[in-house]
C-alpha cells in the first residue's frame, strides 16, 4: 500500500494506492502553511485514516527540489520552503518519502492513466495561471529527483514580435527572475498581460476568451499573438524531447477551441508531421497530482520488492 499526497497552498489531499487501477482519495484537510509541526500532524492524520503500514509516502508539491542539496523551494508553503523535506519527513514519520513536482505528477498521471497511454514519450504541459510541464519516457519520470526537466515555461525565449501583422512584445519580467519567459505570456495572466499591452485594457482571461469565442476583433488579435508566442517554444520542446503526445492541463485546457488552435500551430512548426492531434486536453481531470504521486510510489514499491 502507498499513501500519496497532493500538497497545495490551501489543502492537503491524501490517497491510498494499491495498484494503478486502485487509487482511493481520502478526505481533504487544510494546509498548515507556517508551522511544520502542524504540517506533520496533518500528514499523520492522513496516514492513520489510510490504516495499515504503507510501503512509502509519495508527495506531489508545487515546488522543486535541488538535486545537489535536496533542498525544496516551495514559495506558497513557508514551513516547508528550504527544508530537506524528504529526509525531515522520513525522520518524523518513519517511512520512505518521495517528493515530486506537481507538474511532473500531472505528466506521470497522463502518461500512465490518461491521454498519453500507449506513447513512449509524453510531454505534459500546464497552461493555467502560468506555464509548466513534465516529461515521461518509457513510463518513467525524467529527472524525478528535482522537477526541473520539462519546465518549458522558463527561459528568455519569447519572440520580440508576434502575430499577423507583427506586434512588438516586451520582454516581460518573470517571477523566476528572468525576462521574456513563456510563463509571462502563455497562461491566464499572460493573456491578460498581452491584451493590456495591445489595447491598454485590463480584462480577465475569462472575459478575453469569452469575447474571442464571440469573434471580438481585439480578443481575436490577443489570442492570435498568444498562440504565435507559445507555439514555437512548445514546438521546440517537442523536437528536443521526441514527444508523440502533449496532454495539456490547467484552466486553459478546458477551452478546447484554444487547444485546437495551439495544436494546429505547433504541428505546423515541428519536424515530424502528425496526421492527428498532438496537443490534446488532459484526461485525468480529477486529482492528477494525487494519481501521479501514487504511480511514482507504486513504481518505488515494485522496484524495492524485486530488489528484496
Amino acid at each position: 500500500m502507498i499513501v500519496s499526497f497532493d500538497i497545495g497552498g490551501s489543502a492537503i489531499k491524501g490517497g491510498i494506492a494499491r495498484s494503478m487501477t486502485d487509487i482511493l482519495p481520502l478526505a481533504r484537510r487544510p494546509t498548515p502553511r507556517h508551522d511544520f509541526a502542524e504540517f506533520v500532524a496533518v500528514l499523520r492524520e492522513v496516514i492513520a485514516e489510510a490504516g495499515g503500514k504503507p510501503t512509502c509516502l509519495s508527495f506531489s508539491i508545487a515546488g522543486v527540489v535541488d538535486p545537489d542539496t535536496q533542498a525544496l523551494t516551495c514559495a506558497n508553503i513557508r514551513c516547508i520552503d528550504g527544508r530537506h523535506l524528504a529526509a525531515d519527513l522520513e525522520a518524523e514519520l518513519g517511512y520512505p518519502v518521495l517528493i515530486a513536482n506537481d507538474a511532473d505528477c500531472f505528466a506521470m498521471a497522463e502518461a500512465m492513466s490518461g491521454a498519453g497511454r500507449g506513447h513512449r514519450i509524453v510531454f505534459g504541459a500546464i497552461l493555467g495561471t502560468g506555464v509548466g510541464g513534465g516529461l515521461v519516457a518509457d513510463g518513467r519520470l525524467v529527472n524525478a529527483a528535482g522537477g526541473f526537466a520539462g519546465e518549458w515555461g522558463h527561459g528568455p525565449i519569447i519572440a520580440s514580435f508576434a502575430g499577423d501583422p507583427p506586434a512588438a512584445i516586451p520582454a516581460y519580467p518573470c517571477g523566476c527572475g528572468q525576462k521574456g519567459c513563456v510563463d509571462t505570456v502563455g497562461g491566464a495572466r499572460g493573456i491578460e498581460r498581452l491584451h493590456k499591452t495591445l489595447y491598454g485594457a485590463e480584462l480577465s482571461s475569462e472575459e478575453i476568451i469569452d469575447r474571442w469565442l464571440k469573434d471580438d476583433t481585439q480578443a481575436q488579435r490577443t489570442i492570435d499573438v498568444m498562440i504565435d508566442l507559445v507555439a514555437s517554444p512548445l514546438a521546440l520542446t517537442v523536437n528536443i524531447t521526441g514527444a508523440t503526445i502533449v496532454p495539456v492541463g490547467g484552466g486553459l485546457s478546458n477551452v478546447e477551441p484554444l487547444l485546437a488552435r495551439l495544436d494546429q500551430a505547433v504541428r505546423a512548426r515541428i519536424l515530424r508531421k502528425f496526421g492527428r492531434p498532438l496537443v490534446v486536453p488532459s484526461q485525468c481531470k480529477l486529482e492528477p497530482g494525487l494519481i501521479g504521486a501514487a504511480l511514482l510510489g507504486l513504481q518505488y514499491a515494485e522496484e524495492h520488492h524485486h530488489a528484496a
